[in-house]
């Protein structure tokens, strides 16, 4: 077992897949695409940014002989899938941007990690929206885009819901949710860059100033965390004034709470 902090850290997601090695190995068994690259830029922005919100990329890499730009983020529970598609319309909107037509000379692609929220689709833990144009049967019209752009969110929270996920994807997204508890053993993975991964996210390899950044990522989300509970709470109270109208079980379902949170509220 290797003592590794925890990926769910903005902190330590980019400092592990800031490596050229560990980044381009994560986009060739999410997307097949084997990238060339020299670097991998971290809180990339543009300059002049477009449009009226600067949209800044925790990581972000550009194949130029291959015309292929890949960025990826870290997604915390709060962040909506809006923001994300928000980011990739902009990063491809940028690749035309002193040119004098429409047609995209890069594909953009846009990788979304959710370490801890939920898929919508409770059996499907990597969803992808792409570009491609369908007639309504849902068939692809070939040869209408030149490149294929996609935005493909990645959920690791519960690895073993989706069994249809690729061995290589499924390692990472078993990886990824293994560092949660601070411990991994890393014997368990096949993928030589998993093991990396664990070494360059020990312990025993975090600095100062990584720790100072992790405690400040920390209370922010407790922060959040605790005007969730006290959003919910608030509407548990409003709900039990509706208390014979509604069951404990569809107070639970509207607020987020549980049960008996419901019944310990009614009490008071």
């Amino acid at each position: 077992m290797v003592k590794v902090e925890s990926l769910q850290y903005d902190t330590i997601f980019k400092k592990a897949f800031c490596h050229v090695d560990l980044f381009t190995g994560l986009v060739k068994d999410f997307t097949d695409i084997h990238l060339e690259i020299d670097e991998v830029e971290h809180e990339k922005v543009f300059e002049p940014p477009i449009g009226h919100v600067r949209a800044r990329f925790d990581l972000f890499a550009e194949d130029k002989k291959n015309r292929v730009i890949v960025e990826a983020q870290h997604a915390s529970n709060t962040d909506d899938f809006d923001r994300f598609f928000y980011y990739h319309i902009i990063a491809m909107a940028e690749t035309i941007r002193r040119l004098k037509n429409y047609c995209f000379p890069k594909v953009v692609i846009t990788l979304v990690f959710f370490t801890e929220k939920k898929t919508p689709k409770p059996d499907r833990n990597i969803l992808i929206q792409d570009s491609e144009i369908r007639d309504l049967a849902g068939n692809v019209v070939e040869k209408v885009h030149g490149f294929k752009h996609r935005l493909i969110f990645i959920f690791t929270g519960d690895p073993l819901s989706d069994w249809n996920v690729p061995k290589p994807c499924f390692e990472w997204i078993e990886a990824i949710n293994d560092t949660l508890d601070e411990e991994a053993d890393e014997n368990e993975y096949d993928n030589p860059l998993i093991k990396q991964l664990f070494q360059i996210i020990s312990k025993d390899k975090t600095t100062p100033e990584e720790y100072a950044h992790m405690k400040e990522e920390y209370n922010q989300r407790q922060i959040l965390v605790n005007g969730q509970k006290k959003i919910r709470l608030e509407a548990a109270r409003e709900c039990l004034l509706l208390s014979d109208k509604l069951t404990e079980q569809e107070m639970a379902k509207i607020t987020g709470l549980t049960v008996d949170d419901i019944r310990a509220l009614s009490t008071q």
